[in-house]
């Protein structure tokens, strides 16, 4: 059994920490995707471009470019491609 007590149901929350762990998780996903393409890029420099450093270059902004994409999403949903957001009036009730 788990001795930690059950979370309140209706605890607020405040904006400030809803922003402040998206920023987190944001720079999470920039470290995480920015360190896989460079890592990528020190790979396809050493077996194909005998050491060049475009290709690193170029990975690491790959990877930068798709963290900040996501990041994006996170803080603005309606610029998900396919998401309509409707006013409370034009949905349907159900009945």
């Amino acid at each position: 059994m788990s001795s930690t007590p059950a979370p309140a149901a209706s605890t607020p929350v405040s904006s400030d920490s809803i922003v402040a762990k998206k920023y987190d998780r944001c720079l999470a996903d920039l470290l995480v995707k920015s360190g896989i393409g460079f890592s990528v890029g020190v790979v396809i420099s050493v077996l194909l471009f005998r050491r060049r450093a475009w290709p690193i270059s170029l990975t690491t902004g790959i990877g930068a470019g798709i963290a900040y994409a996501d990041c994006d999403r996170s803080f603005n949903p309606a610029r998900v491609s396919g998401t309509r957001i409707l006013p409370a009036s034009a949905v349907p009730k159900s009945s």
